[in-house]
């Protein structure tokens, strides 16, 4: 019933861009704090970007910070993650996720309630 879908996912050469999405559907996010967590192949999910219920406060990795964009629209339900200057260390299954308790943005994957199933970025040298 409540479900989060990842989209946006593919190949792409150093330097590129991709617009990942997740749509939520089931009951409303509106209200919930949203993140992006990315899995590279044998290692650990890694914080990306979180974004406050409103929209209005944002916290990303020092790994993507100022090429990273993480947005919502929560009239649509949808939350975005618009990736800039891509490297291949950005390479792995991207997962967003929602917490129901927390409106603030939060790094800690525990703390989220609600994951998607992820979708593959891979980025080319």
């Amino acid at each position: 019933q409540v479900q989060l879908v990842e989209s946006g996912g593919g190949l792409v050469q150093a330097g590129g861009s991709l617009r990942l999405s997740c749509a939520a559907s089931g009951r409303s996010f509106s209200t919930d704090g949203m993140g992006w967590f990315r899995q590279a192949p044998g290692k650990g999910r890694e914080f990306v970007a979180a974004i406050s219920w409103s929209g209005g406060a944002t916290d990303y990795a020092d790994s993507v910070k100022g090429r990273f964009t993480i947005s919502r629209d929560n009239a649509a339900n949808t939350m975005y993650l618009q990736m800039n200057s891509l490297k291949p260390e950005d390479t792995a299954v991207y997962y967003c996720a929602a917490d129901v308790h927390v409106r603030l943005p939060t790094r800690q994957a525990s703390t989220y309630d609600y994951w998607g199933q992820g979708t593959q970025v891979t980025v080319s040298s």
